[in-house]
């Protein structure tokens, strides 16, 4: 990813989601996000169709320090197509699809627990 992506430099709950955005650490995103160890990233992705594995390109670069990645995919649970499925596999991480209200809660559960938990969450309406 060669352009400069907004970020906030730490991993932080998400408050609130819907109406094309998330609030989290008294801020408010209007998109979708990557929560990674590093922080919450600005995210390109806005439909399940746009899952690519040069979307995850941040994720793949911290695997080391993620054990549980979520998949938040908008409004439905959708699951990745065998080609993201297989690439998760090779970089040696699991991929839990769910639709994002549910991947924001589990996020929030597993942050709170301190485990080294990842998500790719979709803005939705």
């Amino acid at each position: 990813m060669s352009e400069r992506v907004a970020r906030y430099p730490y991993q932080a709950p998400i408050d609130a989601y819907g109406n094309g955005g998330f609030r989290f650490a008294d801020m408010s995103h209007r998109g979708s996000l990557l929560c990674l160890p590093s922080g919450i990233y600005a995210w390109h992705v806005s439909r399940p169709e746009d899952f690519q594995l040069e979307a995850f390109e941040l994720v793949f670069a911290e695997k080391d320090r993620i054990d549980i990645f979520l998949l938040g995919t908008g409004k439905r649970q959708v699951f990745p197509s065998p080609e993201l499925r297989g690439g998760f596999a090779e970089a040696g991480l699991g991929i839990e699809p769910m639709d994002t209200g549910a991947a924001c809660r589990t996020y929030n559960v597993l942050l709170a627990e301190h485990r080294r938990v990842a998500a790719a969450l979709i803005a939705v309406e």
